[in-house]
């Protein structure tokens, strides 16, 4: 048994103070007014705060770590060896790592959105947890809907147990989150290593109109072959009602990234989770000028933080819309730990201090005005402890 004392307990509804938390196992026992007798361990937090760990569902840090530079390629291994030690000491304790299925390279040649990879990553994810590992690591499949052999690798992949959420992406230019095609250009130009003058983007648009994409019965089918296994299935990049009808149609359950608090405020109506990403609330907006996720959250649509491409920013987003614009700190902690794990099915496991719960846990002090993390706890065990110093 071990207790920590002396914590600010986050709850889903309050901050609780003067309560030992006692976990038995991987669980939470109970919040308790007096100390147990038995306790085999005591963590004194000191005042701090104390947390559920955070479970991101949509990142992509992986690639960095196996792909540093573009001729520069790690083991699978040791890349999510080395990426789940940095994402524990930024509070992450369940990761959903995100892999895409490209058709083609208008985004950068990259090795790591093959078919090989993709399935490479996903079997290595499904097998990590029968060796040493740090975090609960789950498996994204994130499918471009012009690439018409994804519908194949997407049933294959479900049915083998390999995947843990699908999304589904649309970067056609003029809609979602390349509406402005000025931003679109230059986008597309950075990627391939020049400069916008130089791309031929009317040929590239016209090539892009004529395009097959999956039909709206196989994207059904998937969310349909998905829900039978347990899997939730995202939208991405969400940007009018009528897109938002065609995802409730399909059976869609996540809505990824809303282009407009409009059609943020939509997905809520419908009834979809909408997630936004925590560092569009570091850098004031998005880096493709579409919504503030920071506008979403205190316009109340705005379900779930995510990372995105950059794991520090769940924990300093939560206490940046805490400090700076007032947003209750349970609120935000939520939108990184409950509300993920009700919106892709682990609700009833995770993402809370509720006794019965996972114990996934984590202890928070603020530093010169920075969150910093200096306890984790994954299924009730210690896997980290810092100290600052000065």
């Amino acid at each position: 048994m071990i207790v920590i004392k002396n914590g600010r307990l986050v709850l889903p509804d309050e901050i609780v103070d003067g309560k030992y938390l006692v976990l038995e196992g991987d669980r939470i026992q109970s919040i308790s007014d007096t100390l147990p007798e038995k306790a085999d361990k005591m963590i004194n937090a000191h005042g701090r705060f104390v947390t559920p760990g955070f479970i991101d569902i949509h990142s992509d840090r992986i690639e960095q770590f196996i792909l540093p530079r573009p001729t520069a390629r790690f083991d699978f291994e040791l890349a999510l060896k080395e990426c789940e030690r940095e994402l524990l000491h930024q509070g992450i304790t369940t990761m959903y790592h995100s892999l895409s299925l490209y058709k083609d390279e208008r985004f950068g040649k990259s090795p790591l959105r093959t078919l090989a990879s993709v399935q490479e990553m996903a079997e290595l994810i499904r097998d990590i947890h029968d060796r040493f590992h740090l975090i609960h690591h789950r498996f994204h499949l994130r499918v471009e809907i012009d690439n018409l052999d994804a519908y194949d690798i997407a049933r294959d992949m479900i049915a083998q147990g390999l995947v843990h959420e699908i999304s589904f992406m649309d970067h056609s230019p003029g809609q979602g989150q390349y509406k402005d095609l000025a931003i679109y250009r230059q986008t597309l130009a950075k990627y391939q290593g020049c400069e916008a003058e130089e791309f031929d983007f009317e040929a590239f648009l016209a090539k892009e109109e004529t395009k097959d994409v999956l039909s709206f019965e196989q994207l059904r089918e998937l969310c349909h072959m998905a829900h039978e296994h347990g899997i939730a299935v995202a939208s991405h990049d969400d940007d009018t009602k009528e897109k938002l009808q065609i995802n409730r149609e399909i059976g869609v359950d996540i809505s990824e990234f809303p282009i407009t608090v409009e059609a943020a405020k939509y997905a809520n109506d419908m009834g979809f989770a909408t997630v936004v990403g925590a560092p569009n609330i570091l850098r004031g907006g998005s880096h493709s000028g579409n919504m503030s996720a920071a506008d979403a959250i205190q316009a109340g649509c705005a379900d779930i933080l995510c990372s995105d491409y950059y794991p520090p920013a769940i924990l300093h987003g939560v206490f940046i819309m805490h400090r700076k614009y007032g947003v209750p700190l349970p609120e935000m902690v939520n939108k990184a730990s409950l509300n993920p794990a009700r919106a892709v099915g682990l609700g009833s496991e995770y993402g809370s201090i509720e006794p019965g719960k996972k114990a996934d846990l984590l202890i928070i002090e603020l530093l010169d005005g920075y969150p910093v993390i200096t306890h984790v706890l994954v299924d009730g065990r210690t896997t980290s402890r810092v100290e600052y110093r000065r």
